[in-house]
């Protein structure tokens, strides 16, 4: 479960076991979960995020596409 990013109280992550899936990245702040995909940027699943909080968590998750992505390729590649 490599930790790609962390952002405040945001961890940015992804599972080991995820390649057969399309690039997307988890966010997990205590209980609260969401995934997001990468290409376009959009909400996959939430879990205890509230609508303000997803909001900024879309932003960050653009903001930062292009390091999950490379992250993402470099980790399931090899």
């Amino acid at each position: 479960m490599p930790t790609i990013l962390r952002i405040g109280s945001f961890r940015f992550f992804f599972y080991s076991n995820e390649r057969g899936e399309p690039p997307h990245i988890h966010i997990q702040r205590d209980s609260m979960l969401a995934k997001f995909w990468l290409s376009p940027v959009s909400i996959a699943s939430s879990t205890r995020f509230s609508a303000k909080e997803l909001r900024k968590l879309e932003l960050l998750v653009t903001e930062n596409k292009q390091t999950f992505k490379e992250a993402w390729n470099e980790y399931f590649s090899s």
